[in-house]
């Protein structure tokens, strides 16, 4: 199906979002809110599955987080898990308020961290009628426990010291700092498939965007490390939920908790071979998510 790309703005907490809404050409399957990676941008997966999804008929709107990409917000690279989940509940307005949309039709898709905010602000946005999530991450559990859930509690408690040690510096009149996300690609490789995979996707042609995120707040450790996205998960129910994850992701223990904490209906749906990142962009597993994204949304909204 056709389609057209727009650019839109809307405000979370007066802070101006960028965004792009995609208009099928004739639209028959709701409309859906696309969140991005923690560190993306719409122009990245988000956009991708804005695109595809609108092809099969849904409007759907991807947006830069705010604080990132071409949203406002200072300080820049702020991770907030409280403002992200407002984002989706702001994002949820702009659908409801457009001519072209049902009101009462509207989902929410996330990707990676949005995957858990859409989890967190679903359960207390009785707006949102339909869930789903690809490679969903729980910021919170990413940086207590790790991607694959074994990192030593020596990690976090090292990074909230050093948070303070920020806030420290910025009372005595310093500049708030900020810690890379990615190291270098010798060091990807050596701390794994999981990081070397990321590290490819951001940092280099495979997937990077000028405007996505390579920096965090040091403000930022202290709001992820006490936020947990599945905490009430059971209140999206009887709505329904779906989580795709890839057969080789070391991240599915996240989706599995959330799928553990949410009540029926809810779906675990395994998209074989496919790790974390490669549903960000590889075929034929992000046609895969796509297609039982499709159904499922369309039965639902």
């Amino acid at each position: 199906m056709k389609t057209t790309k727009q650019a839109v703005s809307f405000l979370s907490n007066g802070i101006t979002l960028a965004a792009h809404l995609y208009l099928p050409e004739t639209p028959a399957g709701g409309a859906l809110v696309v969140g991005h990676p923690g560190t993306a941008v719409k122009e990245q997966t988000a956009g991708l599955y804005a695109q595809l999804l609108a092809e099969k008929g849904f409007i759907t709107l991807a947006y830069d987080a705010a604080y990132q990409g071409a949203s406002g917000g200072f300080p820049r690279g702020l991770e907030d898990p409280a403002q992200r989940v407002e984002d989706i509940r702001a994002a949820v307005s702009c659908l409801q308020a457009l001519p072209a949309a049902d009101p009462e039709r509207i989902g929410v898709l996330g990707i990676c961290a949005s995957g858990g905010y859409a989890v967190a602000a679903a359960a207390t946005d009785h707006r949102i009628k339909a869930v789903g999530a690809v490679s969903a991450a729980d910021i919170g559990r990413q940086f207590r426990n790790g991607g694959d859930g074994r990192q030593s509690p020596d990690v976090i408690m090292g990074m909230l010291d050093m948070a303070a040690a920020d806030r420290l510096a910025v009372a005595r009149g310093a500049e708030p700092g900020a810690f890379p996300l990615f190291p270098a690609e010798e060091q990807a490789r050596a701390m794994g498939l999981h990081v070397y995979e990321g590290w490819k996707y951001y940092c280099t042609d495979q997937g990077q965007h000028p405007r996505s995120a390579k920096a965090f707040q040091w403000k930022s450790v202290e709001l992820i490390a006490g936020f947990d996205a599945f905490r009430f998960a059971d209140l999206i129910a009887p709505r329904p939920l779906l989580m795709i994850t890839g057969s080789e992701a070391v991240t599915a223990w996240m989706t599995e908790a959330a799928i553990a904490a949410a009540k029926a209906p809810k779906t675990h749906h395994i998209i074989d071979g496919a790790t974390h990142v490669e549903l960000y962009y590889k075929q034929p597993h992000v046609d895969a998510a796509v297609e039982k994204l499709g159904e499922f949304f369309s039965e639902n909204l």
